[in-house]
């Protein structure tokens, strides 16, 4: 599990549910920056992991569960 891969499921994830990453974020109750490319990395390059709480918000306001969201992850592993 990569961060370049975990990062992109949250944008399938998103895309599955007919949202930008902002409006994920904003949909579950998150900053709208949360999940922008520019917070995926800190100003010196080291990559910036999504936290399991904006993980579990984005599941529950979608009502998904950690499988749904690990389909995403095995598309970006294929």
């Amino acid at each position: 599990m990569t961060h370049n891969e975990v990062w992109t499921a949250i944008d399938k994830f998103a895309k599955n549910h007919n949202m930008s990453c902002s409006g994920l974020a904003r949909f579950s109750g998150l900053d709208p920056t949360t999940f922008n490319r520019s917070k995926r990395h800190s100003k010196y390059g080291q990559p910036r992991w999504p936290s399991t709480n904006s993980i579990a918000k984005i599941l529950e306001a979608t009502g998904s569960n950690i499988n749904d969201f690990i389909q995403c992850f095995r598309q970006t592993v294929v």
